[in-house]
């Protein structure tokens, strides 16, 4: 499959931009029809090109178009229905209004990614590469829709008569309109837009996620947590770029330490993920800044079938066991003390580090606890049965 969607990540400085850009290049010379795009608010893409960008997408050069993606416009301009009714659901006394919502935590994320996420449905690109914010925001956008959903679904039942039968006990209770049947129309619209967005998101033969990391000590473990969180959220992390990497004949003791740090910490990335693709990117004397510049990086380290789609774990699924069910769950990298698991009401709730997701249960285990739980090789397996808990 060709059409593809290609994010790039990692911590601040250390290159993405540069990199996204290289991909870009690289696919439209193949004939691609390519679109590189920026949700980094410190968009950098038009320096990069030296080219004056704006607020809608140019073309500059055949078979590539940029982006840089401005939010509150983006929200203002394409999404105006969507604006609408989230508007008329928040408005009541003390919420916020239709001028608020750009203020509300996660909303310029969210329609970044319904903007992504309908210039891939459009079809009129072949491949679309992403620039993202640094690590944490990267995150934080990535897996705001799957937060969102669940957290409408918890609020607004789909589907479900618990709605109107609230709506009275909440009316009297909490002093709020709870949704009307045209307003649950409009929730349900909403709802399906984002499991839409979460599956292309999560779609491994679509979307692939590229961390670029930098041989040093802690951009190195900032790397190895990222690619921990994307698994624990279900994403294909399927490429690492190791960039700026000193020659070895450089000539010059002054580098000497330079460049024992940079093997040192090169071999600990060759260790670490080994289960991924990874590349090399020498460090250019050149400010990589302008087409020429870039295209030192396509002709140095992208081969032909870069854009291939490359799945390098399994979804996570449930499955059925001897005595019960069970769950797997990628978290490479995690340290298994710092792994918190419990089952709150319908819901799995798996902690590690800084970051909780939850992962509701399919019906069908509506009735089951969990047994136990075993972290090995980077899987967490989670037993389901109708026994006493362990949770």
């Amino acid at each position: 499959m060709n059409n593809r969607i290609l994010i790039f990540t990692g911590k601040g400085g250390v290159g993405k931009s540069s990199v996204a850009a290289a991909h870009a290049l690289k696919s439209a010379s193949q004939g691609k029809n390519t679109l590189l795009v920026s949700t980094d608010m410190a968009h950098n893409l038009g320096d990069i090109f030296e080219v004056r960008l704006g607020r809608d997408i140019k073309n500059i050069r055949k078979n590539l178009d940029l982006y840089e993606i401005d939010p509150q416009y983006v929200m203002e301009n394409d999404f105006e229905d969507i604006m609408k009714y989230i508007s008329d659901l928040l408005s009541q006394k003390d919420m916020v209004g239709l001028e608020d919502i750009g203020m509300l935590p996660g909303m310029e994320e969210l329609f970044s990614l319904l903007r992504i996420s309908e210039l891939h449905k459009s079809g009129e690109y072949d491949r679309i590469i992403v620039d993202c914010a640094p690590t944490g925001e990267t995150l934080s956008l990535l897996k705001f829709p799957e937060l969102l959903s669940w957290y409408m679904e918890k609020l607004f039942p789909i589907g479900k008569v618990g709605v109107r039968v609230l709506s009275p006990v909440s009316k009297q209770l909490f002093k709020i309109e709870m949704p009307n049947k045209q307003a649950m129309n409009d929730i349900e619209k909403m709802f399906m837009k984002l499991l839409e967005l979460e599956e292309l998101l999560k779609n491994r033969e679509i979307t692939g996620i590229r961390i670029v990391t930098t041989p040093e000590k802690m951009v190195v473990e900032e790397t190895k947590r990222n690619y921990m969180y994307m698994n624990l959220y279900d994403f294909n992390v399927d490429g690492l770029y190791i960039n700026r990497i000193l020659p070895q004949d450089i000539g010059n003791d002054f580098f000497d330490e330079w460049l024992n740090v940079q093997k040192k910490y090169i071999e600990e990335i060759n260790d670490t993920f080994a289960a991924l693709p990874i590349y090399r990117i020498p460090w250019y004397e050149e400010e990589l800044k302008g087409e020429d510049n870039i295209l030192r990086i396509v002709r140095d380290v992208l081969t032909d079938d870069i854009f291939d789609t490359r799945i390098i774990n399994d979804r996570e699924h449930f499955e059925q066991s001897q005595d019960g069910y069970l769950l797997r769950v990628n978290i490479p990298g995690a340290d298994k003390k710092d792994i918190n698991l419990y089952q709150a009401a319908t819901d799995i709730v798996i902690k590690t580090g800084n970051f909780k997701r939850n992962i509701p249960l399919p019906n069908i285990l509506r009735e089951y606890v969990v047994t136990g739980a075993k972290y090995e090789d980077g899987i967490l397996n989670i037993r389901f049965g109708k026994g006493e808990g362990e949770c």
